[in-house]
């Protein structure tokens, strides 16, 4: 299973971002008897539904070409037809934020991407701003 791949509180997964220019970690922890992606970015902790993995992967396979990242922070408003944009939207299938924590719920389009395309679910753009992502 994919999270097997994501690593532990004590071995978590190194990243980059989308432009390469920081790096952060990723790990499955668990609360509230349910599994969640940590993100750690210095001494700030994100944390996102699991599920945005396979939910966002069918999403982009439907979906068929690139879509831009779009990252914003939780009270920016996300543009539309991003990534950014449906990690929150009232149509994606959670029906809102896969991000978990309150005033940090925002830089989907920056933190799962890479993810994505470390698991093997997607191709990320690397470029300084405006990156893409698709599904394989």
């Amino acid at each position: 299973m994919l999270k097997n791949k994501i690593g532990t509180k004590e071995n978590p997964t190194v990243l980059k971002t989308p432009p390469q220019t920081s790096e952060y970690t990723m790990h499955v922890e668990e609360k509230d008897g349910k599994e969640i992606l940590v993100c750690t970015v210095g001494s700030t902790v994100l944390h996102y539904d699991i599920r945005c993995l396979s939910d966002l992967h069918e999403m982009l396979k439907n979906h068929g070409d690139w879509m831009l990242l779009g990252s914003k922070d939780e009270k920016a408003e996300a543009e539309a037809d991003t990534v950014e944009f449906w990690g929150r939207s009232k149509d994606n299938p959670i029906g809102g934020w896969y991000g978990l924590k309150k005033n940090f719920r925002g830089r989907f389009g920056m933190y799962i991407p890479p993810l994505m395309e470390y698991l093997g679910l997607a191709e990320v753009e690397h470029n300084k701003r405006n990156n893409r992502m698709r599904a394989k």
